[in-house]
């Protein structure tokens, strides 16, 4: 592990991890508990014919997919700019605060940035298409510690370079090098130090943004590798359970073949669900009480999206597909699905009952939908700003909606006031 500050508090762990002290926000991918849910209200219902008001933009972030992250009254975001990866700091007026070089970013397929930050406690953890992971402190942009992919994991290079939005969870700071021996780590979150480590299956990662499912007594960090949903404790780093891919047989797994699964894992009463494009299509696994163990109860390789991520509202979930290129709504008890709107492959949030989904063709349509799943669209305008795939993930706060493509970010306002700043 690499150190940059000259101090390292030894005396904070013992106040984050004290049971009478409240666990600080986590400010993360996908919202507060990655769910894709926003908790949002008086968005506008319908959007004028151009599309919402463009609140503001900035150019020049950099390449990349990574969506943004919003922590108060400030927005980070990464991007890969002359090779390097760069994190930003933005208040929500659109202004630069602070830019830090982290280390080189991945340029080959896709060059860029593919990952969100996570902010918690003074503290950005972001991580690169290289797989080095860094702790930079969030009043000025200096990093305080690095783990280096190679170097400290000796970590196995997914084809289109690692994809993996850290998960914080009281002391630690979980990663997937997807090594044979660390396969999967937790970090101390203020020093870098491994505090386990667990060889897994021995696979490669597989591009996943992990996700951490708390339950009574136990807390499990769950995410893919190439060819398996992987279930750890949390606090022991024991692998509990796995659930094979099962798209292609072992003897054609290549990198390329089967090994996409980039969407979090939603839990819910005691279910997970996944959706797996490049693997099994959509899943639901009981978990028992204690988090040992899993049952599969269906699959639908239908529900085949690889990286728009899906939301649970009701009974009912929501999310795109590859093949047909549509945004689809499930039946959680059956699996089937109940209704389909033809809007190309996208990614999907929610807020204030209404759906938001942003497709690969650069067009964000606002849909409705209700208790059955039946889905209309109401609002789409297509996103003209910006450069490459428009394969990131739309971010809403306090009536700002905020996107990236490529090198551009822009906010804009969804709220039927307009507020932007505290």
């Amino acid at each position: 592990m690499k150190y940059i500050s000259a101090f390292l508090l030894p005396f904070f762990p013992a106040i984050f991890l004290s049971c009478n002290t409240k666990q600080p926000t986590v400010h993360q991918w996908r919202g507060p508990e990655r769910s894709g849910i926003y908790a949002e209200s008086g968005l506008l219902k319908q959007w004028p014919g151009e599309g919402p008001e463009e609140a503001w933009y900035a150019e020049g972030i950099g390449n990349g997919f990574g969506s943004p992250v919003i922590a108060g009254d400030q927005l980070y975001v990464t991007g890969e700019i002359d090779s390097m990866a760069v994190l930003h700091r933005f208040d929500l007026e659109g202004n630069s605060i602070w830019r830090t070089q982290l280390g080189k970013e991945w340029v080959t397929a896709f060059p860029g940035s593919r990952s969100a930050p996570t902010v918690i406690g003074g503290l950005i953890y972001a991580g690169t298409g290289m797989g080095d992971l860094y702790c930079v402190e969030q009043e000025n942009g200096h990093i305080r510690w690095s783990a280096i992919f190679r170097d400290d994991f000796n970590g196995i290079s997914p084809l289109h370079g690692h994809s993996e939005a850290p998960v914080v969870f009281e002391n630690r700071v979980f990663w997937t090098p997807g090594g044979e021996i660390h396969n999967v780590v937790a970090l101390d979150r203020y020093t870098g130090e491994m505090l386990w480590s667990n060889p897994g299956l021995g696979e490669r990662s597989g591009y996943n943004q992990p996700g951490l499912i708390k339950l009574r007594g136990r807390n499990l960090f769950v995410t893919f590798s190439a060819y398996h949903l992987m279930g750890f404790d949390a606090a022991t780093g024991d692998l509990l359970w796995s659930h094979e891919q099962e798209s292609y047989p072992p003897e054609q797994r290549e990198p390329g073949y089967g090994d996409t699964h980039a969407n979090t894992v939603v839990y819910s009463d005691g279910s997970i669900y996944y959706e797996a494009g490049d693997g099994n299509g959509g899943v639901r696994l009981d978990l028992t009480g204690d988090g040992s163990e899993i049952t599969e109860v269906w699959r639908n390789p239908g529900f085949d999206g690889f990286m728009g991520g899906i939301v649970k509202i009701g009974r009912v979930l929501y999310g795109g597909t590859t093949t047909k290129k549509t945004l689809v709504s499930l039946d959680i008890s059956s699996g089937q699905i109940l209704d389909s709107l033809k809007a190309g492959s996208g990614a999907v949030i929610a807020a204030d009952d209404m759906l938001y989904y942003y497709n690969q063709r650069g067009e964000l349509k606002l849909v409705s939908y209700d208790d059955e799943g039946k889905l209309n669209e109401v609002s789409s305008f297509r996103v003209t700003r910006g450069t490459g795939q428009h394969f990131s993930h739309p971010v809403i706060h306090r009536g700002i909606l905020y996107l990236r493509h490529g090198d551009a970010l822009m906010g804009y306002q969804i709220g039927s006031t307009y507020s932007i700043s505290f």
